[in-house]
Formats: C-alpha cells, structure tokens, sequence
C-alpha cells in the first residue's frame, strides 16, 4: 500500500513565508522607487538626476522623507528578509533544481542574488544608523577599480562583463519565454488578476534585462579600455539611456517598466507559493 502521507508535501514554516513575502515587498517598494525616481530624471521633475535614481539614491530619497529613518529601516529589515530567503533557496535547494549542472547554476544565481541584496540591506542599514551618507561613488565603479588592480585585472572585469550580459539576457528570456509565469500561475487568480500579473512581469523583466545589458556594455569599456570610471550601475545606465536618440523617451519607458517589475514583486509576494522543503 502506498503510504500517502509521505507524497504530501510538508507546509512551509509560517515564520519563513511571512519572510519571503516580506522581503519580496521591500524588492518590489524599491523597484518601484527606482522608476519613479528615473522616471523623474528622464523628463526633469523635482530636479531629479540619473545619478540619483539608483538603488543607493533610492535609501537616501526615502532617508529625506518624513519618518525616513523608520521607512529605510523597514526597507532594509525587508532586503535583508529578502535575502535570507534567497540562502534558502540555495542552499536546501527548495525549488527542487537538483545537483547537475543547470541546478547547481540556478542555485548559485540564488546566492548571488541573495549576496547583492544583503549589500544593498547592509548600505540601507548603514544610512539608518547614520554612517553611510557620505559616500559619493558607484559601488561597481569601485568594484572595477578593485578587480582592475589584481593580477589579470582586465580579464576579471571582462569576466563580469560576460556574468552580468548573462544575467540580463536570462532576465529577456525569462519574459519572451514565459517562464516566469510559473511564479504566479496556479495560484487560484481570477483570469483578469493574473493576466494582468502576467502583463506587469513580462514588462518588468524586459526593462531590468536592458538596464544589466547596458551595465555589461559598461564593464566591457572598462575592462577594454583598463579604466574603472567607465563602469557603472543602474544610475549611470539611466544616465547612458537619457543621452541616446530620443533618450527622455527610451529612459521613460524603461522606468515604468521598472515601475511594473515592482509590481510584479508585489504580486508575488501575495500570490506566489513559496517552498521551503
């Protein structure tokens, strides 16, 4: 007789949905924060520039508000849930993606992406405390100044180059092929909620997978060229957007799509079915 009990999955910890759900909803205040902000900057509101629109300006733009401090302590409370989940994921592998190759690929892309918003916690957490506003520099730029100075610096950056190429064209396949359905459907939506999901999602990775295409091309200049002040982070690819043909236009787009990608996180952090075993 087949025991059924051992072919039900177990239900996640409540303690490790709630944070998973939490940390997709600080992901998705930021992004949402991020298009606005460049949003701003494409068409000269508020005296906002593409400098400023990045996730770091993002902190410092919530820091000025009313209750600043509380809002960026969430906020960074939040990335830092965000990235603990995205360890989980990794590391007890509860996507299911297995030890071969494309698992173990998968599973690294869960860590490193858990490694970036545990910086970006750290930095938001810093400007809380009080000990991270005066820094000016792009924090890529300084990582290709560091890698620029070890043995095969060029190289090393070039390798970053390719990695982030990478990442964004994953983000542009995630949406033309539709993959990235699979995180909200099956989830008891009306058709009317999940198409419209879906709709925000397809927008929003296309828009994050031009803005890691155009940090690549960066990297690649400075790798190219040995000079670290020609790489940059998503302020100096809004930046690059806004001073190409029709650039207001182009970086405006790219900030709601920006805008929907913040959405879509919100959507699934409602909605998406989170798995820890």
């Amino acid at each position: 007789m087949i025991d059924v009990a051992q072919h039900v999955p177990t239900p996640p910890p409540a303690w490790v949905k709630n944070m998973a759900r939490f940390g997709l909803t600080a992901k998705g205040v930021v992004y949402c924060l991020v298009g606005i902000l460049a949003f701003m900057a494409a068409f000269e509101i508020g005296g906002k520039s593409e400098q400023g629109s990045d996730k770091t300006g993002v902190f410092k733009f919530v820091l000025e508000q009313s209750f600043g401090r509380v809002l960026l302590a969430i906020i960074a409370l939040g990335l830092l849930c965000y990235t603990i989940w995205r360890f989980i994921q990794a590391f007890k592998d509860t996507e299911n993606k297995g030890d071969d190759a494309k698992g173990v690929g998968v599973r690294i892309r869960y860590a490193f992406s858990g490694l970036v918003y545990g910086a970006l916690a750290y930095y938001a957490a810093k400007l809380v405390l009080g000990n991270g506003g005066s820094g000016n520099g792009d924090s890529r730029e300084t990582l290709a100044r560091e890698l620029l100075q070890q043995p095969f610096g060029q190289w090393l950056v070039g390798i970053v180059a390719v990695g982030t190429a990478i990442a964004g064209l994953h983000q542009i396949y995630m949406a033309l092929s539709d993959k990235y359905k699979k995180k909200v459907q099956g989830a008891g939506l009306k058709h009317e909620a999940e198409t419209m999901m879906i709709r925000a999602g397809k927008i929003g990775y296309i828009a994050r997978g031009i803005v890691w295409l155009i940090i690549a091309y960066m990297f690649l200049k400075a790798a190219l060229n040995s000079n670290s002040q020609e790489a940059g982070g998503s302020g100096s690819a809004f930046q690059f957007i806004e001073n190409s043909s029709y650039g207001s236009y182009m970086l405006g787009a790219v900030a709601i799509g920006l805008i929907f990608y913040g959405v879509f996180m919100f959507m699934r952090a409602k909605f998406q079915v989170i798995n820890v075993n």
